[in-house]
């Protein structure tokens, strides 16, 4: 076995062994940091002034700005996925590297894109619980009047977001699975820094910014009427949370010392790579009684350009942000080259959030259009 054998078994066998997910409904993590209290209460942010109005008047109503009347066929649109000509391309190469969904029977593929749809929308479901948690974390300890008035609309805006998460998957979906634990583990260690940037980098750049990505995939994707309105109402919510992000961060790290961007660099970039992890899904494969590691090499290894692409557009959200907040090019460029090894670096012009989140205002074009 060759050195570069071994380190692609080396990273397998780590994304199986930390993608098990451990039992039980409740998780406690222990936080840390100051409780600010300020005393200035200065308009002074204007960007961030102009957030909070926008927030306020594109509030939306989970329980009755949906159509929660719309018939949904959890089993149709499984079928549908699973005869997609990636699923085919994805069906072979897994049987090429030996995994035992090679026998597997329509009816067992059927189940797993059954499986897959829970599983997806639960993760959504517990990201958003991450965020709401996360965001009011920022409101006790922001030290400024601004951030704070923002950061209670995005409170409002995450509660809402795991109640329609958790009804579309009660009410039109079959299962509520444990969160994925890559994205646990980023979520245990964006909350439980003491640094309250760190929070605003976790959430509000990487999680926040992979799940606007996300939520664009999905809703082009599915047909599914109710699924496409709930998302895009979200990600309405969701650019505003990345623009409060970097409009945040942007005044802050351009004082900080390049050691201190060097630690944001590593944990964006570690970042970077549990939410890739999280998308293996392995803990679904398990779930499926099947050995997720030839699927994982399969993932690694022998994908198409469309499915390289499919996996890069997840990112093309958070790289033009760190762009934006200097973390690219801070000190000698170490996050532009992990980016660049990761296949990321081409989203870096993208239009950043902060420029973009009044275009996708779905709530004020709603109410335009109604009246």
């Amino acid at each position: 076995m060759t050195s570069t054998d071994t380190g692609i078994e080396a990273e397998i066998d780590a994304i199986v062994e930390t993608g098990r997910s451990a039992p039980g409904d409740t998780h406690a993590v222990p936080s840390a940091g100051d409780i600010a209290f300020t005393w200035d209460y200065t308009r002074a942010r204007p960007g961030l002034s102009k957030l909070y109005e926008k927030a306020k008047t594109s509030q939306w109503n989970g329980s009755t700005d949906l159509p929660w009347d719309t018939d949904v066929d959890q089993e149709a649109l499984a079928r549908l996925m699973s005869s997609t000509p990636a699923s085919a391309r994805f069906k072979e190469a897994a049987a090429r590297n030996g995994s035992e969904v090679a026998k597997w029977t329509d009816a067992e593929w059927l189940t797993f894109e059954i499986e897959q749809q829970n599983a997806m929308l639960s993760n959504f479901l517990h990201g958003e619980q991450g965020a709401l948690l996360c965001t009011a974390k920022l409101v006790e300890q922001v030290p400024w009047i601004d951030a704070k008035y923002y950061g209670a609309t995005q409170v409002i805006d995450e509660a809402r977001h795991v109640e329609v998460f958790a009804r579309y998957l009660n009410e039109k979906m079959s299962g509520n699975h444990p969160i994925n634990p890559h994205l646990g583990r980023l979520l245990d260690a964006i909350i439980s820094d003491a640094r309250w940037d760190i929070t605003y980098l976790g959430m509000q750049i990487m999680v926040e910014g992979l799940a606007l990505a996300a939520f664009g995939w999905i809703h082009q994707l599915t047909p599914e009427p109710l699924l496409r309105q709930l998302l895009r109402y979200v990600m309405s919510d969701e650019a505003r949370h990345v623009a409060f992000g970097v409009l945040s961060l942007q005044e802050l790290y351009a004082d900080m010392s390049a050691a201190e961007l060097r630690e944001r660099q590593e944990f964006a970039y570690e970042a970077v790579l549990r939410l890739r992890d999280r998308w293996f899904h392995t803990d679904t494969w398990e779930r499926m009684g099947v050995d997720p590691r030839p699927i994982v090499r399969t993932m690694l290894e022998d994908r198409s350009e469309e499915e390289r692409q499919f996996g890069s557009i997840l990112f093309a959200k958070i790289v033009p942000n760190c762009r934006k907040l200097g973390l690219l090019d801070a000190g000698d460029g170490w996050l532009r080259e992990k980016f660049t090894e990761l296949e990321i670096i081409g989203y870096e012009h993208a239009v950043d959030t902060s420029e973009e989140y009044e275009d996708l205002d779905e709530v004020e074009r709603d109410r335009a259009e109604a009246g």
